[in-house]
């Protein structure tokens, strides 16, 4: 089997209304990893940063996640804080939709990662596919 770049990687998200775009993000974690740590955003976290309530509630959206095959382990998201969950879990890269890069969030995260190695790799997002647009489908 061939040796994959990374030892452990992280990503979070909200994962409501799981969808293809979901999926093709942690193969592609997956692919660059040996040991993929997933993030799920407590219930109670995304609304204190979207300002609106998941669809699904937090404990569905982890036992879904929980069940793709590419996911090694679920933990609750319950700050946004990367560099405190790095320094818990020890990941060596993180992966992110490209739509952070340049967020002031993901600044500051990335000159913070710099200095201790760790590694971050912005995947496309997938075209046409979101929660939102799920969910705007929906009012049909």
């Amino acid at each position: 089997m061939q040796q994959k770049p990374y030892k452990i990687g992280y990503t979070t998200g909200v994962f409501d209304l799981f969808h293809v775009g979901h999926l093709n993000i942690l193969k592609k974690a997956k692919e660059q990893c040996e040991y993929l740590i997933v993030g799920v955003s407590t219930d109670e976290l995304v609304m204190e940063y979207k300002k609106k309530q998941p669809v699904i509630n937090f404990q569905e959206r982890m036992e879904i996640v929980e069940g793709i095959k590419y996911v090694d382990i679920v933990i609750a998201q319950t700050h946004r804080d990367k560099f405190a969950t790095w320094e818990q879990l020890q990941f060596n890269v993180m992966f992110v939709g490209d739509d952070w890069r340049g967020s002031n969030l993901f600044n500051e995260v990335e000159t913070k990662f710099q200095q201790v190695g760790v590694n971050i790799i912005y995947f496309p997002y997938t075209p046409g596919v979101s929660s939102t647009l799920v969910k705007e489908k929906m009012k049909i």
